[in-house]
């Protein structure tokens, strides 16, 4: 009986990174085999930005990007731009429009779109996709690799890419194992933490709030230390809070966490006035309104399920004061909680509703030029496995596109050969 034969590159993984690299592989004339554990491939990407698809932004900042080395972020993201990502998919045939703020959307909004048009491309360059097939271990195997099946029996390699995810989304197939072939192959990994994920608040009112949204501005904060700022619509929930803003702040409170630290959320549901300006607009609201009590004053100014809250937070007995007689010292306290409302971060919500994992493959353990391992040669990682995250906005995607480009192309041309130009 003749030996299998042996593909040149097999891609772990068939989420966005993973799909970019078969493509990319097979573009450079590799045999390429495209390995899901789930019974399709990118179930992920169907979920991003509520199934609209924020395909990458155009917004090339670097402060836009967390994890390892600034300077390894940089040399992927150079090598395949947001603008070769527009280039791309407008060459699958996706109509791509700018939204606002360098947001790349697909003209139709459908994330179904941009997957059925990756789909086709892995169709057309005969990239053999294999749904139901989860790797267990990876086996060196003289200048090749074994990969042994969770099912049973082993398929043979010449280069392998590690294009699993990390952990948010378990659902969608990012379940951590991928980071665990990374470590079983002896790679350093950074603890991983969700982010871009719903945080968890240690109050007693949040089933009173649950559904109750604000525009306004959130710090996190730990102790005196300011760790990052967002302004936008807040949602409260019932065991915490969310909204765009929240998103964008998760990271910070979870490392924060991570590192054993108290991290609180300071909400300012005035971010446009000055606290003496507040304070003096209360103030007129309040004799204007004298003949009703102090809930019913406040109507109109803020959510009626979030007043009795805040009063409350305030130290205010609301039940008993009416507006007229409302003591110049209660009313500062009031102003100074709607400018810098202080509530503790107790956790984030679980991995299945975060978006995007913080932490990943040590980028010191791989080579930011082909993104093949520094201590196993031959195998290359993409995507979110790595100690890569964006924020949102289409980062993220645009992080899978490049380095699943990247990893694909190096990995068809060998070890050590990356090469500039083209796709």
């Amino acid at each position: 009986m003749a030996a299998p034969a042996v593909h040149r590159v097999f891609v772990i993984g068939g989420g966005s990174s993973g799909m970019m690299a078969a493509v990319s592989a097979a573009r450079r004339g590799a045999g390429a085999v495209l390995l899901e554990r789930k019974d399709r491939v990118g179930r992920k990407l169907l979920a991003t930005g509520n199934g609209r698809c924020n395909l990458t932004n155009l917004d090339g900042s670097l402060s836009r990007f967390h994890g390892g080395d600034r300077a390894f972020i940089a040399a992927v993201l150079a090598r395949f731009s947001a603008s070769s990502a527009v280039d791309f998919f407008e060459e699958l045939g996706v109509a791509c429009e700018d939204e606002g703020g360098g947001r790349i959307y697909p003209r139709p909004r459908q994330a179904s779109a941009v997957l059925d048009v990756l789909r086709w491309e892995l169709e057309r360059l005969h990239v053999d996709v294999r749904t139901g097939y989860e790797v267990r271990a990876i086996e060196r195997r003289g200048t090749g690799f074994a990969l042994a099946l969770a099912a049973g029996g082993e398929l043979p390699a010449q280069r392998v890419i590690l294009a699993c995810g990390g952990m948010a989304g378990p659902q969608f197939g990012s379940d951590g194992s991928g980071l665990r072939l990374a470590a079983a192959s002896g790679h350093r990994i950074v603890d991983p933490v969700a982010t871009l994920v719903p945080l968890r608040l240690r109050a007693d009112f949040l089933r009173k709030l649950k559904g109750v949204s604000f525009t306004g501005r959130g710090e996190v904060r730990c102790l005196d230390e300011v760790l990052r700022g967002e302004t936008g619509e807040f949602l409260f929930t019932d065991s915490g809070i969310s909204g765009p803003p929240v998103l964008q702040l998760s990271r910070s409170a979870s490392v924060a966490l991570k590192q054993g630290r108290a991290p609180r959320i300071v909400l300012d549901l005035f971010p446009d006035s000055s606290l003496e300006g507040l304070d003096s607009a209360l103030g007129v609201r309040f004799r204007r309104q004298g003949h009703k009590t102090l809930t019913d004053g406040l109507v109109g100014l803020l959510n009626k399920r979030l007043i009795p809250v805040v009063l409350s937070a305030a130290g205010i007995d609301y039940h008993a004061v009416p507006c007229a007689e409302m003591a110049d010292a209660a009313r500062n306290a009031l102003a100074r909680l709607l400018k810098g409302w202080s509530l503790e971060v107790s956790g984030t919500m679980p991995w299945p509703e975060a978006h995007v994992t913080a932490g990943g493959v040590d980028l010191r353990d791989v080579n930011p030029e082909t993104l093949e391992s520094r201590i196993v040669p031959g195998l290359f990682f993409c995507g979110e496995i790595l100690d890569v995250d964006g924020d949102c906005g289409g980062f993220n995607l645009q992080w899978a596109w490049s380095s699943g480009w990247l990893a694909g192309r190096t990995a068809a041309l060998g070890r050590g050969l990356a090469a500039a130009g083209g796709h």
